[in-house]
């Protein structure tokens, strides 16, 4: 069955009125002319067939019958502002499920939670060590920050950074094993976080295929081979991203100035129908937004000392035209 209810700004009139207990004081708050409210009560009461008001002079004071509808007015109007301010208010509260790059997730992403935690403190964020694409159609997931060439479909994506890699080591193990030119690398072990593709890219760019076989170590991801740097075993790959932390703590240096583009690179992405859920944007504005400030305040990790340039393509030979 249909609600049948007064009128809207008839019951505004009444409620301000009552509250202020002044037509005058009402009428300014409403914005309107202490007319306007006399006749909105007066229509509201023909309406109910109810006295709401006693009139005493410039006062006014509920009657019996006013004094009981006000609490349930009152509870009304209290409860549609709160809705809009809620409505309007940015994302204070909720629960997000994230996967991550390993790599990203440790040595980028964790340093800077504290950051997103002041924003919002009470979204509660679930992190998982993960670069499967597939964890973009699981329900379990809200957000994933993938490495990988952006081709998933069906979702929302988005780059997030370009990458460029470079040889690491721990200053220990260089002090004890010096690296003075790219060839000392032969008495080093290698540590891929790969297939070994990043390693032969690198490689080549510094002219140096040709330098045999290494001693190796292959990990799940580079986070692992990272770490297996940062503990003193070996000579790994990183980022311009993930190890940015590392060597400006100093417990990785780079001894080269040369570094390659990754083979890919990182992405946030999550379902089509996830992006516009508030505390799934709040997320993404700020992973991106956090990516500014730390562009903006640390340095560019390459400062090796040892100088490599990089090989050049060579450059076509002009054809000389044939003479029919």
């Amino acid at each position: 069955m249909a609600r049948r209810l007064p009128p809207l700004n008839p019951l505004r009139a009444f409620e301000a009125t009552a509250r202020h207990g002044s037509l005058s004081k009402a009428a300014a708050e409403l914005n309107v002319t202490h007319g306007a409210v006399s006749h909105q009560i007066k229509a509201l009461e023909a309406s109910l067939d109810v006295q709401l008001f006693e009139r005493h002079g410039q006062r006014v004071k509920l009657s019996p019958h006013g004094a009981e509808l006000l609490p349930a007015v009152s509870s009304a109007f209290d409860g549609i502002a709160a809705a809009t301010a809620r409505l309007r208010r940015p994302v204070s509260s909720g629960a997000l499920t994230i996967t991550c790059v390993p790599a990203l997730l440790s040595f980028w992403l964790i340093p800077r939670l504290g950051s997103f935690t002041a924003l919002y403190p009470g979204i509660q964020l679930t992190l998982n060590a993960s670069n499967d694409p597939g964890d973009i159609r699981s329900a379990d997931v809200d957000v994933c920050v993938l490495y990988g060439n952006g081709s998933w479909t069906d979702c929302w994506l988005k780059k997030w950074s370009e990458l460029e890699l470079f040889p690491v080591v721990s200053p220990t193990l260089i002090n004890n094993r010096p690296i003075r030119t790219v060839r000392d690398l032969a008495g080093q072990t290698i540590l891929h976080g790969d297939d070994g593709r990043e390693w032969h890219t690198w490689l080549a760019a510094a002219d140096a295929l040709d330098l045999g076989r290494f001693q190796e170590h292959h990990f799940a991801d580079a986070r692992l081979s990272v770490e297996a740097a940062v503990h003193g075993n070996g000579v790994a790959l990183g980022d311009t991203v993930t190890a940015s932390t590392l060597l400006a703590r100093g417990q990785l240096v780079s001894p080269f100035n040369l570094s390659v583009p990754a083979v890919d690179d990182f992405y946030v992405v999550c379902r089509s129908d996830l992006r516009s859920v508030p505390v799934v944007k709040a997320f993404i504005d700020w992973i991106f937004a956090e990516k500014e400030v730390a562009a903006g305040t640390i340095e560019a990790p390459l400062a090796g000392q040892i100088a490599i340039r990089k090989k050049r393509a060579p450059t076509p030979r002009k054809q000389t035209p044939r003479l029919e």
